[in-house]
């Protein structure tokens, strides 16, 4: 079927955490898509509402498969039911992999800049937080492998916290790159946990490699995570996967989610995953194609009316990581200069110090709304 993704729906008084202001401010931040969820994934929820039972549910042969066939199909990662564990959302699943990889007082190192909760929930742990900042290189993010393994070797890193494809940047990290970072890691017998939640968000000429398909040999320390939630636009529907190879390393971890009681979802999440991964393809396609569009329109817009801003384009994801320096000395000016214009973007400096005077901004709406959204950009930063 044929998605209506200019359909500019009304969220405002829903509860939702993005459209939740009482004027007309456009927010353009949190990754949170205003787009209206595949129809096959709207279909089978309806379905659990009209049967009306509403009891325990367990995990089916039939989801595992999904989530096997949909891995193995795009990213050549082969993996069985015994290497998937659920958990409630990729966050807690940082948590839990932190406080099981390493003990109050130990080094984790992270890039930066880096999704924020990174930090956090290393901070909650007990752990000391190390960072390595990418280097820009031709307008995008580069490892400066010489820091990490100074910092590895200076810090005694125990785990290094990894985003591919990156959050705020949108690099999808080339295979190479990310050898080079699992030998830097095995030399050091680092732990490495990779946030793939973007996996399915790569875009056109560019190619997601699952760190599990680099791992050989080091199985008992790597993991992956990763989410249906970000791809289809389901982020309310709480859900997500552990991925690991290592049987041992598999039931340290089942036994720490069952410590916490965090091992089981919902039967909306169960069966949202299954319909997604099993008829949400075509859904994605045509998501991704609009996305990209609302990329270049974004690109476009900012070169004629802003054209001091350098634009660092994704390769993965529909935010974009913007470096409005030009514009601004102060961070806290900047990001209240564009409030007062009635539109909202995620402040760069939470994603770290190399976030300094950066914003991001969130191009996953109808483009009338991204339009509008631009003006006030405009005319917030001209001003």
């Amino acid at each position: 079927m044929q998605y209506n993704f200019d359909e500019v729906i009304d969220r405002n008084n829903t509860g939702s955490l993005k459209w939740h202001y009482e004027d007309d401010t456009i927010p353009l931040w949190v990754a949170d898509m205003d787009f209206k969820a595949a129809q096959p994934i709207l279909d089978s929820l309806q379905q659990i509402i009209t049967h009306g039972i509403l009891g325990y549910t367990k995990q089916t042969d039939r989801l595992y498969q999904a989530i096997i066939n949909w891995h193995s199909s795009r990213y050549g990662l082969e993996l069985e039911a015994s290497n998937i564990l659920f958990s409630p959302g990729v966050v807690p699943s940082i948590a839990l992999l932190v406080n099981l990889f390493t003990e109050v007082g130990d080094a984790v190192l992270i890039n930066d800049p880096i999704y924020a909760p990174f930090v956090a929930k290393t901070k909650l742990n007990g752990c000391k937080v190390v960072s390595s900042a990418l280097q820009e290189v031709n307008g995008r993010y580069e490892f400066d492998l010489e820091d990490i393994e100074a910092k590895i070797k200076k810090h005694k890193i125990k785990l290094f916290l990894l985003c591919n494809p990156h959050n705020p940047g949108g690099r999808v990290w080339s295979k190479d790159e990310l050898k080079a970072v699992l030998e830097l890691c095995k030399k050091y017998q680092v732990a490495i946990v990779s946030d793939e939640i973007h996996q399915d968000l790569t875009l056109t000429g560019h190619t997601f490699t699952p760190f599990l398909n680099l791992a050989s040999g080091y199985e008992h320390m790597v993991v992956s995570l990763t989410s249906m939630t970000k791809t289809f636009n389901i982020a309310g529907i709480k859900g997500s996967m552990i991925f690991a190879k290592d049987k041992a390393l598999l039931k340290q971890i089942s036994n720490q989610q069952r410590l916490n009681d965090e091992y089981e979802l919902n039967m909306f999440a169960y069966s949202a995953m299954q319909s997604a991964y099993e008829q949400g393809g075509e859904w994605l396609e045509q998501a991704l194609a609009y996305i990209e569009k609302n990329i270049e329109l974004t690109v476009d817009y900012l070169a004629k009316h802003l054209p001091d801003i350098k634009v660092m384009r994704p390769e993965a994801s529909y935010l974009i990581w913007l470096d409005c320096s030009a514009y601004a000395d102060d961070n806290q000016a900047l990001y209240d200069s564009l409030r007062d214009a009635k539109v909202e973007l995620n402040a760069g400096i939470s994603y770290g110090s190399e976030g300094h005077l950066k914003m991001r901004i969130n191009v996953a709406c109808p483009e009338s709304v991204l339009l509008e959204g631009l003006a006030r950009i405009k005319q917030a930063l001209n001003h």
